[in-house]
């Protein structure tokens, strides 16, 4: 294994020391080697990573401190760093199976991004909330490693964060409980026991690899040095078992996605009535066009329509969110005509009553979580549509939940579903409503139409006194959700207590990278695929198939539609979307199956045309 740049001495001496406890038959664990290295930025496929993932052997002894080693730093404090990561760990042993394993014999100290390389500690033995001593420092172990891409930029192996997994060697991380100095050679002493002794590769196959159990679940969580992410991903876990134990995908990984699908691709459905609900909105309301029955959506899912504008045309896809109460004989959506938009055109002026449209079953995980918390349904605009559908099913229950609807416009001319929203509230026993217009006319009446004058803003909201420890589901323009959650953090609102619904493509999340101007969507450089057709809807972009892309997501990329990822191998479900018609192969296989109705987009290829929610 090749040392880095420790010096000769050293390395000689710590590995005799290592070398004379493995022959008289001790079982003491050492440090092998602390490692070192501040974040750079690196050229990987086109785009600058900010990483701290290179680290080498640093000479002498090191202050430990809560936050890192001295002359150490994270590039990616989202994933890495902080009081629960600040120490990464990892053993001669896993380099030894790796070396077997990859066949490679290159690896140096700090090869898999560690600070700590330790004869002993193996991921299997050691448990979480076990304390070590280690020179002057007092170490507790808080978690696994959380695998990224970037540790396969820095083996050369782009599969590495699900082999580390898949082969149960993550590594992981120590808490610091008492600062101190540590070197090559420092014994490391264990000096308690986690409680529930449940070691590190348990932990993390129970977060990564499926087949939880209620009984897991409940003793991870009892054990305090666990780190709050990791809880909060077991609590997940657990309260869809309790829900559902036939359940399917990971919520631990990614926000419930709620049930499968009521079926798969497109089915015919009639529209039956159209009704203005403002100058710019209208509802349309569709019945069952064969002698299937629909499916029940949960207030706040969206169904995707497949319309043809043109008869010549080609056909366009656009989601739109379910507007009043989940029924199994109609669904209604709400309609904004936007300038220049092909769909809301069509649908405002070209559609009829009796007329047939494709839609695909009901999906989307913006959805009214049960409980006994306060509601605040916050929109603007056209947004209001989802959380509408969240206050029907309110008031048809009766619920003596605390409800607030909030709303924003511009005048009672853009105002839709006035007397229906306020229907509802009144038929709460705790129900309240305030709304603003931002440009009033002459002929609006204050305190009939509207409450306040001008926009929402963060004093306003203060100003109402909402309860803190409220459920708030928000939708609306992009500036609006931005501002709102903003405000809500500020008034001290958990950030789990938050819920956003966005008609277009989500925010992309591609940790470490390097911002770069916006792209609207767009088919590839370079000659047109001749492959199935791949359709992102959110995107509204429907393009070729071409097979010199590893991955539906590379594939994505080279289109600039917004994407999410963290893994890239199928480990993590960051790039989990829905899958509303069409079949998918995996290469790698994932570790833990996305939810039914859903792909991962990181390891999969079209098996025939495919339409995925991005």
């Amino acid at each position: 294994m090749a040392k880095g740049n420790r010096s000769e001495a050293e390395i000689v001496g710590a590995l005799k020391q290592l070398d004379a406890g493995r022959s008289e038959g001790a079982l003491t664990a050492r440090l092998v080697s602390v490692n070192v290295g501040l974040p750079r930025d690196i050229t990987w496929r086109g785009k600058t990573v900010h990483t701290g993932i290179w680290k080498s052997p640093a000479p002498g002894r090191l202050m430990v401190r809560r936050l890192n080693v001295d002359g150490d730093g994270q590039g990616d404090l989202g994933g890495h760093g902080g009081l629960n990561r600040p120490v990464m760990v990892y053993q001669m042993d896993s380099y030894r199976y790796w070396e077997r394993t990859l066949g490679r014999n290159n690896f140096a100290y700090g090869q898999f991004g560690e600070n700590f390389t330790v004869e002993g500690l193996p991921d299997a033995e050691v448990c979480i909330g076990d304390r070590y001593r280690i020179g002057s420092a007092l170490f507790e172990i808080s978690q696994p490693r959380v695998t990224c891409y970037r540790v396969g930029i820095r083996m050369d192996d782009p599969q590495m964060p699900s082999k580390l997994v898949a082969h149960r060697r993550p590594g992981f991380y120590f808490r610091v409980l008492e600062e101190g100095e540590v070197g090559a050679g420092d014994e490391i002493v264990k000096v308690a026991d986690g409680p529930e002794h449940m070691s590190v590769a348990e932990i993390d196959a129970l977060l990564y690899l499926g087949g939880q159990t209620r009984s897991q679940l409940e003793k991870a969580l009892r054990i305090p040095a666990l780190s709050a992410g990791w809880q909060g991903s077991f609590r997940a876990l657990l309260e869809e078992k309790r829900k559902d134990a036939s359940a399917s995908g990971n919520p631990g990984l990614t926000s419930s996605s709620g049930p499968p699908p009521g079926w798969t691709g497109f089915r015919p459905l009639r529209v039956s009535r159209i009704e203005r609900e403002s100058g710019s909105v209208k509802s349309l309301v569709f019945l069952r066009a064969d002698d299937r029955p629909l499916v029940a959506a949960l207030p706040g899912q969206f169904v995707v329509l497949r319309l043809q504008p043109k008869p010549d045309g080609p056909a366009v896809l656009r989601n739109y969110s379910l507007s009043d109460l989940p029924f199994t004989d109609h669904y209604r959506i709400s309609v904004k005509r936007e300038e220049n938009g092909l769909a809301s055109t069509y649908l405002h002026t070209g559609i009829m009553v009796g007329d047939v449209v494709d839609v695909a079953a009901p999906r989307g995980s913006f959805t009214l979580k049960p409980g006994d918390n306060p509601v605040v349904l916050l929109s603007a605009g056209v947004g209001a549509t989802p959380v509408l559908a969240m206050l029907h099913a309110l008031a048809h229950e009766a619920s003596p939940r605390e409800v607030w609807w909030l709303f924003s416009a511009r005048n009672r001319e853009d105002h839709p579903f006035a007397e229906e929203a306020h229907s509802l509230v009144q038929r709460l026993a705790h129900g309240r409503s305030q709304v603003w217009y931002s440009r009033a006319g002459s002929e609006d009446r204050p305190g009939v139409d509207f409450d306040l004058p001008g926009r929402i803003t963060g004093d306003a909201l203060e100003k109402l006194g909402m309860p803190r420890e409220a459920d708030f589901y928000l939708c609306g323009p992009n500036a609006f959700m931005n501002d709102v959650t903003s405000w809500l953090t500020a008034l001290g609102v958990s950030a789990e207590r938050v819920h956003t619904e966005i008609f277009g493509a989500s925010k992309a999340i591609t940790p470490g990278i390097s911002e770069s101007a916006h792209v609207s969507p767009h088919p590839p450089e370079g000659p047109a695929g001749s492959g199935p057709r791949v359709s992102f809807v959110r995107s509204g972009l429907n393009v070729a198939w071409s097979p010199k892309f590893a991955s539906i997501l590379e594939f994505a990329e080279a289109c600039d539609v917004p994407v999410r990822w963290s893994c890239r191998t199928g480990v993590c479900h960051m790039c989990e979307s829905g899958l509303i018609s069409g079949d998918v192969a995996y290469q790698p296989e994932p570790l833990d199956a996305p939810a039914r109705g859903n792909l991962l987009i990181c390891c999969s290829r079209p098996q025939g045309d495919v339409m995925i929610d991005l």
